[in-house]
């Protein structure tokens, strides 16, 4: 399933233009409460590993940053009460049919050389995942840095999931992400708010909780498809619309980052007063994290955490 959250804006900034034009065309439409259907398939539930591939050069600074949120996602991380609220975040997922309570991070692997090169296929993020192991009860991420081009990175997609064959016999599968850095390639498409979009209002970018938008971004879109990959990992758990496109966990509420956000807005956000950086959830270490919307099935709602 791929993550482009960019053609989803689009697509609620024409919707908004297009009412802005003839007022009169509100009171024609209704709002439909969101509804994400289950599918009937199996979903990713109990403690999760993350595995994570670093495929091409991350600084020890940049890898940190997304290690210090996969260990922010689970409660029992913390040292001593309050817990993060990027756990609280993460614990929605709980509420689909008992999906991953807990994650820790696994293994991390560096592919600093470029062995498949740095132009990849959706078959060559498969064949990275498949390195990292082991794969019962853990999801791999592959995360590219920002020379790696990959099929379909900033036209369509920033990052994806889906799942591949395991075992000599292949009858088993994994499920596998794969997210990109986009700061030389498309920032405006896949690290808004951080970045200015390339289409639509061009409101000032927000600056970015860690200091790099790339980086910034990137946990995002991970938060994004890490919620997608536990209630939909085969294609046949929670999703709206074609399977072949669906609207998932984070991707049905894409653009809401706080309450009040509309089509450009990322909505309310919190606002380091040392920085200037804006954020919504805190995680380990001190870090200050963006995490989108999540939709809640007990509420058939888009939640924020501010």
């Amino acid at each position: 399933m791929a993550l482009s959250p960019l053609f989803s804006l689009l697509s609620l900034l024409l919707l908004f233009q297009s009412s802005v034009a003839d007022p009169r065309k509100l009171s024609l439409v209704q709002q439909q409460p969101l509804v994400l259907q289950y599918h009937n398939g199996p979903l990713l539930n109990g403690n999760l590993t993350v595995h994570v591939l670093w495929y091409g050069r991350f600084s020890a600074t940049q890898r940190s940053i997304i290690a210090d949120f996969v260990r922010s996602l689970s409660p029992s991380s913390a040292s001593s009460p309050p817990p993060p609220s990027a756990a609280s975040w993460w614990l929605t997922t709980a509420r689909y049919r008992g999906a991953a309570a807990s994650v820790s991070l696994g293994l991390q692997l560096l592919d600093e050389k470029y062995s498949l090169g740095k132009t990849l296929t959706s078959a060559d993020l498969a064949t990275l995942a498949a390195r990292a192991g082991p794969h019962r009860g853990a999801v791999t991420a592959v995360l590219t840095s920002s020379d790696v081009a990959v099929d379909g990175f900033c036209m369509s997609r920033c990052g994806t999931h889906g799942s591949a064959p395991a075992g000599r016999l292949g009858r088993a599968r994994f499920p596998y992400l794969w997210v990109g850095d986009s700061t030389v390639q498309c920032p405006g498409q896949c690290a808004w708010p951080f970045h200015q979009p390339i289409y639509g209002p061009q409101t000032p970018p927000l600056v970015a909780p860690n200091g790099d938008v790339g980086m910034d971004g990137m946990v995002i879109n991970l938060a994004t498809l890490l919620a997608g990959t536990v209630t939909n990992p085969y294609g046949n758990g929670y999703y709206q619309g074609p399977a072949t496109a669906p609207l998932e966990a984070v991707t049905a509420c894409t653009g809401e980052f706080g309450s009040g956000a509309y089509a450009g807005y990322p909505g309310k956000t919190l606002l380091d007063p040392t920085t200037g950086a804006s954020y919504n959830a805190r995680g380990l270490a001190g870090r200050k994290y963006m995490l989108p919307a999540m939709w809640d099935p007990k509420t058939s709602q888009c939640a924020t955490l501010v």
